[in-house]
């Protein structure tokens, strides 16, 4: 997709999209925004892995916005999801000095309301942001055999339908995939802080 049929999508368009989970809108919206919240997160004690971060997080809490009702913009989709890229990144820095937290502008931003913002607040919902943005980066193979497990199919049922030569290797390789997956997580910035402060 080229940068002027990136240019077509209406915000309409992008609420939509992101509804159908549509592959060139989320495309669309990733070119459109990410060096803004880069920029935003660089100049507020990130990096730009940070901003990487943040940016599926806010993506996934408009997935699940927009899921549940429907969204009326009052403002541009930009700066929506720089909203709520702000105020995420606003939280994470205050859990990280233990108070609030002064940060550099560089975008108008509308005030959202709590729910809104977060769900984020609870610990439960950001485990399960953080499990599916990790999952999201395994093998194909990977995330169907653990989604298999999940669904409660046997590890006979799993060798049988992902082609495996055996039962031993059906389990061996959920193993190696949930063990994966494990590492990708305790890697996260945002799980540690998380941890650290359930430990308070």
């Amino acid at each position: 997709m080229n940068k002027r049929t990136r240019d077509l999508f209406t915000d309409q368009d992008l609420l939509n999209g992101l509804k159908n989970r549509d592959a060139d809108v989320i495309t669309a919206i990733y070119h459109q925004n990410i060096d803004l919240i880069i920029s935003f997160v660089t100049r507020n004690s990130g990096s730009q892995e940070d901003a990487e971060d943040l940016f599926q997080d806010a993506i996934m809490i408009l997935y699940e916005k927009i899921g549940n009702e429907r969204i009326e913009l009052t403002c541009s989709f930009q700066t929506f999801l720089y909203s709520i890229c702000r105020n995420l990144w606003l939280q994470r820095l205050e859990k990280r000095v233990g108070t609030k937290v002064d940060i550099l502008e560089i975008e108008d931003f509308i005030q959202l309301s709590d729910e809104t913002v977060f769900e984020m607040a609870d610990p439960l919902e950001e485990r399960k942001r953080i499990y599916l943005k990790h999952f999201g980066t395994l093998s194909p193979d990977c995330q169907k055999v653990l989604k298999l497990f999940a669904e409660g199919k046997s590890v006979h049922e799993i060798a049988q339908m992902m082609h495996y030569k055996s039962d031993y290797y059906a389990k061996t390789r959920k193993y190696q995939c949930k063990e994966n997956l494990k590492k990708r997580i305790v890697k996260d910035p945002l799980y540690n802080a998380l941890t650290e402060n359930e430990k308070e």
